[in-house]
């Protein structure tokens, strides 16, 4: 089976097992470096993260003699890594302050907002334009879980109602799922979410007294008057520019130049375009909107070159879950259920994108259908295919590859975004196991147990 993004384990490419053992290291090395050996980290996190990528990039070129794998995960990473730095770019210079009193519902409004605007600008770029503010608004009051809830309700959860929203639904669109099929499908589960993991924020925001009774100058200031204003609109036209030429594939617009490879159509006018509209934003962004957001590469540099080891070295650990799971003997499983969870679990330790073309080139398999046909895939996502029951396999994919994206800081590229952001700011953001336990565990994974219940388990009756 093959799809425009990953490339399953092909037969004459057996991959042994110890091919995994980069990305373990990797993800060992994000989890454990910042608390055992922080300084090392700091300053050797780029060797490190490129050390291992290379290593795995290098024993597919050289010694299984396999190009497609590097050839696609290498064009999905640049259009990753520069859709990012594009947006960083032009978000960092437009300068939102809001005065107002940070109480727990104006925090819940804020990312609420986050949420709605997700869906037009993508997760990542509501995250690059509100974490500042967000942060400002808090500043005598800030703790870390505030950043996580952003991270949970507008970085991941809030972008579930449009193919613009996350990346894994935009695949799913590329690939031939109508435009609105996510706003028709998973509007409730999107209110769902978003609501549950609002109240739990708000409980918590609740119970944070400091600040109110430290400073109360700044309090009586912002309760005398709420404002809100924008420096740097300029800045609003390029992002624009940057987030419409996301839709400039060859693969789904005709008459674009592209480079033909292994069936597909791989064309960069599109990260040309990004990039030159990010080169304007910063060449004549306001040095008042810069100033004021403090900004710098430094967050976005992190992002980009542990990203690079994460891409390469997850290609293994991809192929090798993929064709354990497409193994005709295990056809029988392929249900809702299990593709939520299965989904979900690799969405958020693996990169969601690419495990979303996966699950959906799986899910198809099992009734025949191939996912590089958008007819077929139109068909799939509508139920007028094989079954009507193959929507909600749709959905439960699509749920848990947006949902599961908030669970770890690598499932979804905005989260390590905000995260570094956070930290510039001198946040003490928690590590990555302790995100997990102190806050996926307890807050989130019961908001996606009950999206899960009600949005799946409960169709299959």
């Amino acid at each position: 089976m093959l799809n425009n993004f990953i490339l399953l384990a092909q037969p004459h490419h057996a991959l042994p097992i110890f091919l995994i053992i980069p990305f373990l290291v990797l993800i060992g090395m994000i989890a454990a470096g910042p608390i055992f050996f922080g300084h090392f980290w700091e300053q050797n996190y780029k060797t490190v993260a490129v050390t291992l990528g290379l290593t795995v990039l290098a024993y597919y070129l050289f010694v299984l003699q396999d190009y497609h794998m590097p050839a696609h995960t290498l064009a999905e990473y640049a259009s990753f890594a520069i859709l990012l730095s594009s947006l960083y770019i032009a978000a960092g210079g437009i300068y939102i302050n809001i005065n107002a009193n940070a109480t727990p519902a104006m925090n819940v409004a804020l990312v609420a907002i986050g949420a709605v605007l997700a869906n037009f600008v993508g997760t990542t770029g509501a995250s690059l334009l509100l974490i500042r503010p967000f942060i400002r608004l808090n500043v005598h009051r800030i703790k870390p879980y505030q950043i996580v809830f952003f991270i949970f309700i507008v970085s991941n959860a809030g972008g579930l109602l449009t193919p613009l929203g996350d990346p894994p639904l935009f695949i799913g669109f590329l690939k031939g799922v109508p435009f609105f099929w996510t706003l028709q499908h998973l509007f409730v589960s999107w209110v769902i979410a978003i609501a549950v993991l609002c109240l739990i924020f708000f409980l918590l925001d609740s119970r944070n007294k400091e600040g109110f009774h430290a400073k109360p100058e700044v309090v009586a200031k912002n309760e005398e008057k709420t404002e809100f204003y924008v420096t740097g609109k300029r800045n609003l036209f390029w992002l624009a520019i940057i987030i419409g030429a996301i839709f400039l594939d060859p693969n789904v617009v005709e008459g674009l130049p592209y480079i033909p490879y292994d069936g597909n159509k791989f064309s960069f006018i599109r990260e040309i375009i990004q990039l030159s509209a990010a080169f304007a934003c910063y060449r004549f962004s306001s040095k008042t909107a810069l100033a004021g957001n403090q900004f710098n590469f430094h967050p976005i540099l992190e992002v980009v070159f542990l990203f690079f080891g994460i891409f390469f070295t997850m290609m293994p650990a991809l192929q090798l879950s993929a064709a354990i799971a497409s193994a005709p003997q295990y056809a029988q499983y392929i249900t809702p259920n299990f593709l939520y969870w299965a989904t979900g679990s690799l969405s958020g330790f693996l990169d969601n994108a690419p495990t979303y073309a996966n699950f959906l080139s799986l899910a198809m398999a099992k009734y025949d259908m191939a996912q590089n046909s958008v007819v077929e895939v139109r068909q799939f996502a509508t139920g007028t295919g094989v079954e009507p029951a193959t929507m909600v396999l749709l959905e439960a994919i699509s749920l848990a590859a947006v949902l599961f994206g908030a669970f770890t800081y690598i499932g979804n590229g905005p989260n390590f975004m905000v995260k570094a952001i956070a930290e510039s700011a001198g946040i003490k953001m928690p590590t990555f196991f302790a995100y997990i336990v102190r806050f996926s565990i307890p807050f989130l994974l019961p908001a996606l147990l009950l999206v899960w219940y009600l949005s799946v388990y409960l169709q299959l009756f």
